[in-house]
């Protein structure tokens, strides 16, 4: 695995600039060569494309600035920008709603009409233009879901020799070829998923073999090696010269998860290289290792990037040392500057050096345990239970005793919560802008520490009307 890239998907939760600058040396420290900059809404789009562009976007002079950082530790840059599918950050505008597959649905692309290549190829042009020497740029194209759905696409399938997946390919071949002409030094890469199924027949007549180079995608800790090396032997012989391969560091066991199971994606990178042992040397162009921030671009954040850095430190070194030994992994830990790393728990007590750790820290107290100590108060406690029920606290009734034997405990639980969301307020705040910060407070802070807070106040008023 001579090149290997860290996916940074920044459409959710996307660090400040200052704070990526400051991981780069790390991630160059840990075995990155490169990185896979899926920018979706946070690039500084301009002119007619502006619509696009996130309150919380990269300036251009940030842009810079971190990939002036990045050219300066030794890693190569590939942009990303979706082409086809998970276009949601697009068609979500009214000026591009008229561009959709289906004109209800946000996500997929419309591939019959020339303005959709055309706002492709603009998008491509500005993200291009900011990025210099490239080599590579993927072009996206995974899970286009609905595609052949719309009303064009039906009348256009309803013509002999027409199906779903030359409807793909042929949007495919457009793209790459706009990227070819304009851009003749750089590859297209394509995420593979809506190739697989294809025949062998159908990939190779459609011309793509010969312009892009498929990034395979599999997250599971048991992926299916011998599936991997048959898929890859297809490609192989359909005309595709190079692959990539895709694990990942988070981001990809569930949706709203908090905090990252190294375990899991350590076993993903063990058996990629597994494959990887399978792929002839000349074939293999590297792999990416995907951190995923949102499912797509309308679900909650999973994993922030510093909960996952002591994951992508494991399964760099994995990857770079062609395996996982407790040599890698004390390299990990004096990397990381922490004195004991967990990979098969969530837990990990000892503190880090690293950029963003005390997040690490503190998100870790909080999804292990606010909403189990705020429960255990408010559901397993037979004071609150059985003499403040919510009939109770309604009627503002209490009994003096009862009142004694939790008023402290509740009170002095919400300071002790309070206290550690202030702090780790002030430590996302270093990296993340405003708007990612509230979104994670209410997704996983807010739900347990506003019913303790109520319950608080409720013994207050109850307290009073008895006075």
């Amino acid at each position: 695995m001579r090149r290997r890239l860290v996916h940074l998907d920044l459409k959710g939760a996307a660090p400040r600039a200052p704070y990526l600058e400051q991981v780069l040396p790390l991630f160059r420290a840990l075995g990155a060569t490169g990185l896979l900059l899926e920018y979706e809404d946070t690039f500084p789009y301009t002119g007619p494309l502006e619509p696009l562009r996130a309150p919380h976007a990269y300036s251009p002079a940030e842009l810079r600035a971190v990939l002036s950082r990045a050219r300066a530790q030794g890693l190569d840059v590939v942009p990303l920008v979706q082409s086809f599918g998970h276009m949601e950050f697009v068609l979500k505008h009214r000026e591009f709603a008229h561009l959709r597959e289906v004109p209800a649905l946000p996500n997929a692309l419309n591939p019959h009409k020339e303005e959709s290549l055309a706002l492709v190829k603009a998008m491509i042009d500005q993200v291009m233009a900011l990025h210099e020497g490239l080599e590579w740029f993927h072009i996206g194209c995974d899970e286009v879901y609905y595609l052949g759905e719309g009303e064009e696409s039906k009348q256009w399938l309803q013509q002999p020799d027409n199906t779903p997946e030359k409807l793909c390919l042929a949007h495919i071949k457009a793209v790459a070829s706009c990227v070819a002409s304009s851009y003749p030094r750089v590859t297209p890469i394509v995420w593979d998923d809506m190739l697989r199924g294809m025949s062998e027949e159908t990939l190779a007549d459609s011309g793509v073999p010969q312009l892009v180079q498929p990034m395979i995608w599999d997250y599971a800790a048991d992926l299916d090696v011998e599936g991997k090396v048959q898929l890859l032997e297809k490609y192989r012989r359909c005309g595709f010269s190079k692959v990539w391969f895709a694990s990942a560091f988070k981001g990809a066991t569930g949706v709203n998860q908090s905090l990252t199971l190294i375990g899991h994606h350590l076993k993903n990178q063990l058996e990629w290289l597994e494959v990887a042992s399978r792929t002839p040397p000349d074939v293999l162009e590297g792999i990416a290792l995907t951190g995923w921030q949102r499912y797509d671009h309308f679900s909650v954040l999973c994993e922030l990037l510093p909960v996952a850095i002591p994951s992508l430190a494991v399964c760099l070194q994995a990857l770079k040392n062609g395996g996982y030994s407790e040599k890698v992994k004390e390299n990990v830990e004096k990397l990381l500057g922490m004195s004991n790393l967990e990979i098969d728990t969530y837990m990990s007590t000892s503190l880090g050096t690293f950029p963003g750790s005390n997040i690490l820290t503190l998100v870790t107290q909080v999804s292990f345990y606010l909403k189990s100590s705020v429960d255990e108060l408010l559901e397993r406690n037979r004071y609150v239970t059985g003499w403040f029920s919510p009939y109770h606290r309604k009627r503002k009734i209490i009994h003096p005793i009862i009142m004694h034997l939790f008023q402290p405990d509740a009170v002095s639980l919400l300071s002790k919560w309070n206290a550690v969301v202030q702090d780790l307020q002030a430590a996302m705040e270093q990296v993340f802008h405003q708007c990612a910060i509230e979104e994670w407070m209410e997704e996983n802070v807010h739900p347990s520490l506003q019913k303790l807070q109520q319950v608080v106040d409720d013994l207050d008023e109850a307290i009073k009307a008895q006075n």
